[in-house]
């Protein structure tokens, strides 16, 4: 495991040429044996193994996208060990994560039916700043095998039942779906900022107003 630092989501705006550049931390969580190791490595990366090394605890990679002409971004997508030991640990990995994508393997009932685990232990440890929950994504991995165990109806009526937005069949293996499904995430984080940025930005309103309020009739009891 890399065990440099994650910084907090952060803002850094360069000097004299208006940019912004973002750090979002996403997180990358399923059972054991789903694809999440080959899902970051096909989206930061651009290749394909069917011989990657189980994940110990947690790792990293990056991906850096020039999302507009003002905005770059670098994401963090952090891999998640599956395996149920590695549990205690999530609270420490899932800190300052904006955003997540629960990973199943559709060939394979029981990684679905643990989704909701997964779900329920990242709902109760991470929020947005405001409370809110964050944006989170549903992953059919594993979309280039032919048989697939779990209906459409069924991952439809789970992601209505528990409110999440969006799900995709993803393939690593043929790069399905897997772009599509960052781009999505990467645009509701930008959403849930700037609708929090909107917040406070009415709350500071608010403080001040009341602040100079009560600064005039503080003023005009002392007369």
């Amino acid at each position: 495991m890399n065990h440099r630092k994650s910084r907090r989501d952060s803002e850094v705006t360069l000097s004299n040429y208006n940019h912004k550049e973002l750090l979002f931390k996403f997180l990358i969580i399923g059972d054991y044996g789903v694809g999440k190791t080959a899902v970051v490595r096909r989206y930061t990366e651009g290749k394909f193994s069917s011989n990657y090394k189980v994940t110990i605890g947690a790792d990293f990679a990056i991906k850096t996208l020039n999302w507009d002409p003002h905005t770059k971004i670098n994401l963090q997508l952090w891999d998640i060990a599956g395996h149920e030991r590695f549990g205690y640990m999530t609270r420490v990995y899932y800190k300052y994560a904006v955003a997540a994508a629960l990973v199943f393997d559709i060939s394979r009932i029981t990684t679905f039916q643990s989704v909701k685990k997964w779900l329920n232990d990242l709902r109760e440890k991470v929020t947005l700043p405001d409370g809110s929950n964050i944006p989170i994504i549903l992953l059919a991995n594993k979309g280039d095998i032919k048989h697939t165990a779990i209906p459409t109806e069924q991952i439809n009526k789970f992601c209505k039942d528990n409110k999440i937005a969006q799900w995709y069949v993803t393939s690593a293996k043929e790069n399905k779906n897997i772009d599509e499904a960052m781009h999505f995430l990467v645009e509701n984080v930008l959403k849930s900022k700037i609708e929090n940025e909107i917040k406070d930005s009415i709350k500071l309103r608010t403080t001040l107003i009341n602040e100079k309020t009560t600064g005039c009739c503080s003023h005009e009891i002392h007369k």
